[in-house]
């Protein structure tokens, strides 16, 4: 990732005769807990769930320093193409995806208490309104996960449930342009095409992006809005000690209200509003210590993530195999 920031700043000299001289922000001890962390669960999933391979990282909100970064579970693995790094690779971000629509709704008013329907809907009117087709016709009915519907549901607990027809609803008052605008604001560069293109399906990841930047748009929300760009540089030198760049301390942009970040992490990190559909006891619950997490997996079970945060510290997980081969339904093997 460093060497590819250098040749593209300094030009490819600078990799073999410049003998420039590179600090990175890279939090050794943490890089090599994400190491660990990424080979045994890798393993695991591959058992398990058909998922060969795993990518982390960790950033620090308030600076956007890179402080761990792992593409894969193994570097040298060739059966996996390990020399590739997922962490800043194109993939779809399932309901991680949500959170980005919400904070948007939030700003315009909507709050947390907001009643929305969670029935079968049929979004395309030429459809008819009681059609349940979702196909290449045009047609869009979509499913929750667990293929229930519950009526009238607050938006907090819409958000915790992670259901499906909520956020699409959403996604359709808080208007698409607006949406992918938000995105925009947060630090997704890849949404660049019209927002016909995405439909309504955006709000449950039917956008491609990357681990980095979806990790640095949770930073943003546990920055209480204050979004600081990803940087993996502290210094660079060059061969007679002169410096070129160096990091500097960045006040960031307030690109979200605080207000409308704090309501997205009070959703993230409430057990209760998951509890219905997860349990009081599942993966997600991290005990009294102030975590928010979202897990997010596409309908066609290629990439499984977690992004979770705390104030200091956003840390971002895939899991999935770096062909595309789907894996074994199940959203929660990036969560351990």
């Amino acid at each position: 990732y460093i060497r590819g920031y250098l040749e593209e700043t300094y030009g490819k000299e600078s990799l073999t005769v410049d003998g420039l001289k590179v600090t990175t922000t890279l939090d050794w001890k943490l890089q090599e807990v994400a190491e660990k962390a990424a080979a045994e669960q890798a393993a695991k999933n591959e058992k398990e769930w058909n998922a060969s391979n795993t990518a982390i990282i960790a950033l620090d909100p308030k600076t956007g320093q890179i402080l761990a970064m792992v593409g894969s579970r193994n570097y040298l693995d060739t059966d996996i193409d390990g020399q590739f790094n997922v962490t800043t690779a194109n993939r779809q971000p399932g309901s991680s995806f949500k959170p980005i629509v919400y904070a948007r709704a939030f700003e315009k008013g909507f709050r947390l208490e907001t009643v929305v329907f969670d029935v079968p809907t049929q979004f395309t009117p030429s459809c008819g309104p009681f059609s349940r087709e979702s196909s290449a016709s045009g047609c869009y009915a979509p499913d929750n996960y667990d293929g229930k519907f519950i009526g009238p549901v607050s938006l907090r607990s819409a958000l915790g449930q992670s259901r499906n027809i909520p956020a699409v609803q959403l996604l359709y008052m808080v208007g698409l342009p607006d949406a992918l605008q938000a995105a925009k604001q947060l630090g997704i560069t890849t949404l660049d095409k019209s927002s016909d293109r995405y439909g309504l399906t955006l709000v449950l990841g039917g956008g491609e992006t990357s681990l980095l930047e979806m990790t640095s748009v949770y930073g943003v929300f546990a920055n209480d809005g204050v979004r600081v760009p990803p940087t993996g540089i502290l210094k660079i030198e060059d061969l007679n000690g002169k410096v070129l760049e160096e990091y500097k301390p960045n006040p960031g942009e307030q690109v979200i209200s605080a207000n409308a970040a704090r309501m997205v992490s009070s959703v993230l990190s409430d057990n209760i509003a998951r509890t219905p559909l997860f349990g009081a006891n599942s993966q997600l619950h991290f005990g009294d210590r102030p975590v928010a997490a979202k897990s997010g997996t596409t309908n066609d079970n290629k990439d499984a993530w977690l992004i979770g945060y705390s104030p200091d510290i956003a840390v971002g997980v895939w899991s999935g195999n770096n062909d595309n081969k789907p894996m074994k339904k199940g959203s929660s093997i990036s969560i351990p």
